[in-house]
């Protein structure tokens, strides 16, 4: 759960290149000055709510289910490595950069970004001080929810688009940034002001949160995410492919098994699999693997072979070099310095 993602006990360390490669159809240049109108006495409330529902850096989940508060006092001084589940992740002050594969994705409070399926990525706080922390609203957006919204208000919430870009919609990223609007951040500050009220928090708060959805569905990119509440989409069909991964990630992973138990050709699944999420569904896999090792080293296991093992890998040398290649040292020596690090939550 980026911006919040999960909270870890380490920065990890660069995988990707330094360079924007940012395949995203409408990218937002970082020093782009211009906010929409109405959004600065908006971001100025957000502000303070998130100051003082996240008082201290991390990620700070609140009452009200799905909806946490980020910070975070300082930049980055590496990449932080977690599973993101899907969610809107809108910046009130501050900037960061997401990296999913060699694609790097720059945000602000111009700018926020929506995943619409889990991805595994990197994530770098750019830009923050003590006195102007990086604060972020997070939402989680579940398919159901997404799926619930749509039939409530219907396919005329999401802006008509001719076939071709449909198509293309069904085969997009799993993530997108679309500008930030007055709208959007309305219903953002609204939803954050019930957790000053609790009794109405539990009453208003999902019809909140399902106009944030349909908000985010009337968007430019709107369509990206409602395919994956379509059943018969491709795009959904890559969502259940991944959710079996994340449950069997042990595994050995077979391509045409996976592929017929979400009813897809093995072509059609690498196909729309990697348009999704820019990987394979073996590196996929892999990338839960080694996550999930690096936690497993930091409280349940004591070496490098046993988490290893533990993920699936059956050879620790295979598992020593795949692990260095994405945190950027061997497994034994990365938990060592996780574990000697005092006070270094980072916020991903």
């Amino acid at each position: 759960m980026l911006c919040g993602m999960s909270q870890e006990h380490d920065t990890g360390h660069a995988t990707g290149p330094e360079t924007d490669h940012r395949t995203d159809p409408h990218p937002f240049p970082v020093s782009e000055p211009g906010l929409d109108p109405g959004t600065a006495p908006l971001l100025a409330e957000l502000c303070r709510l998130l100051a003082r529902h996240a008082p201290v850096d991390g990620v700070h989940d609140t009452v009200i289910p799905g909806v946490a508060a980020v910070r975070a006092s300082h930049p980055g001084d590496g990449i932080g490595h977690a599973l993101h589940q899907a969610a809107l992740c809108l910046i009130a002050q501050g900037a960061k950069q997401v990296m999913l594969g060699e694609e790097v994705y720059v945000y602000d409070a111009s700018r926020h970004l929506v995943f619409s399926v889990d991805l595994p990525i990197g994530a770098q706080v750019m830009r923050a001080s003590p006195d102007e922390p990086y604060l972020c609203f997070r939402l989680d957006l579940p398919a159901q929810a997404v799926a619930d919204t749509l039939l409530r208000v219907g396919t005329a919430a999401v802006r008509p688009l001719a076939p071709a870009s449909l198509q293309a919609a069904d085969s997009a990223r799993g993530l997108f940034l679309s500008r930030t609007d007055a709208p959007l951040l309305d219903a953002v500050v609204r939803l954050l002001r019930l957790l000053d009220s609790p009794d109405d928090a539990a009453a208003l708060a999902p019809l909140v949160q399902q106009e944030i959805i349909y908000r985010l569905l009337r968007g430019d990119e709107g369509a990206r995410l409602a395919r994956v509440a379509h059943a018969d989409s491709q795009a959904h069909r890559v969502t259940r492919a991944i959710n079996w991964l994340k449950t069997h990630y042990a595994e050995p992973l077979r391509i045409e098994a996976l592929a017929r138990q979400v009813h897809m050709s093995a072509s059609s699944l690498h196909h729309h699999f990697r348009a999704v999420t820019a990987m394979s569904p073996l590196q996929y896999q892999k990338q839960l693997r080694l996550q999930e090792a690096r936690r497993l080293l930091l409280g349940e296991v004591s070496d490098a072979a046993s988490a290893g093992h533990r993920v699936g890998y059956e050879s620790p040398s295979q598992f020593s070099r795949e692990y260095a290649r994405l945190f950027g040292v061997p497994p034994a020596r990365d938990a060592q310095r996780l574990r000697q690090q005092v006070g270094g939550v980072a916020v991903v």
